[in-house]
């Protein structure tokens, strides 16, 4: 009862905030010259959030970027020596960074074709059945990624008795097997993929879905009077017009992707060779206290990240200009 009204009290509290912020701001306009207050009313209304952007982005950004070329407890400068050690080290190259990279290749492109597949078939049903499952495939994206984590754990746990991979090879008479300590070819790291394919599909459906019914059905008719078969629609004409929402979602995801840390930190923390960037890092900051290899892989990440969200932006200006 005390943290339920801790948590009215913060919401209460953060929002009395706001309003007495914004109220201030808004007396101190009016004080101004009518011109005046016409042109500046504007910049002071979203002046919290430039900020909130500079006190929680830009300046951790740059501190970060500076403690990548100081030595592990931030205090003396050496250049590109933690990132000469990160591109030294032969487990950083082929567990964590070709982790990192498969990750990108396989689950995003996995996620849309999963999101695209069900939100066709999906549309297919009555309309509470449609409604039904697209409830229940959107489900897991309410549940954390700490949460999944651990019903994941559960399904791949070793022990037949608990883990449910187990108990149903386990009626062929095989098994069990400890499915997160097969590393070959990468297996447990697919399996983890799965947790985060799991959670992000519904995200998919529900965007992919929407895209799909805002096909004109002219354009499907017209396809269908040409003689042309429900799979040349679906690719030749579906497909092409929503483009724009398949590219969005791939971005998304892959953004996502870059960042993943909760699931293979809960489920493995990195061994039987599933490490990715985002979870070395953690282990660099919290276990090697190395400041600087941490802030280095950040750096790498920001880097990676930063060309996909140009592209992003671009794309969106390019929507825009088109309608």
């Amino acid at each position: 009862m005390i943290k339920l009204i801790n948590a009215l009290l913060t919401v209460l509290a953060g929002i009395g905030a706001a309003v007495l912020l914004y109220y201030v701001l808004n007396k101190i306009a009016e004080l101004l010259p009518e011109k005046l207050e016409a042109r500046v009313k504007p910049y002071l209304y979203i002046l919290p959030a430039y900020l909130a952007i500079t006190v929680y982005l830009i300046y951790p950004a740059v501190a970060t970027v500076l403690a990548a070329f100081r030595d592990r407890r931030g205090e003396a400068w050496v250049g590109f020596a933690n990132f000469t050690d990160l591109f030294d080290d032969n487990g950083f190259l082929s567990i964590t960074l070709f982790n990192s990279l498969l990750w990108v290749i396989i689950v995003p492109a996995a996620t849309v074709i999963l999101g695209l597949l069900v939100a066709v078939l999906a549309d297919k049903l009555s309309p509470r059945g449609e409604k039904l499952s697209k409830s229940i495939i959107f489900l897991p994206m309410a549940i954390s990624a700490i949460g999944a984590s651990v019903i994941w754990n559960f399904v791949y746990e070793s022990r037949a008795t608990i883990g449910l991979q187990n108990a149903v090879i386990g009626l062929f008479g095989a098994g069990p097997i400890a499915w997160l300590e097969q590393n070959e070819l990468r297996f447990n790291s697919i399996l983890l993929m799965i947790v985060l394919m799991w959670m992000q599909v519904g995200f998919s459906m529900v965007l992919l879905s929407s895209a799909i019914k805002g096909v004109p059905a002219e354009t499907l008719e017209a396809a269908r009077i040409d003689g042309a078969n429900e799979r040349a629609i679906f690719f030749r004409v579906v497909v092409p017009q929503i483009k724009g929402t398949i590219i969005t979602v791939f971005i998304t995801v892959t953004i996502g992707v870059m960042k993943v840390f909760d699931i293979v930190y809960v489920m493995t923390n990195g061994g039987f060779k599933t490490n990715v960037l985002a979870n070395e890092f953690w282990n660099q900051l919290s276990t090697n206290f190395n400041n600087g290899k941490a802030s280095a892989i950040v750096v790498l990440l920001m880097l990676a990240v930063m060309p996909i969200l140009f592209y992003q932006v671009r794309h969106f200006k390019a929507e825009e200009a088109a309608r």
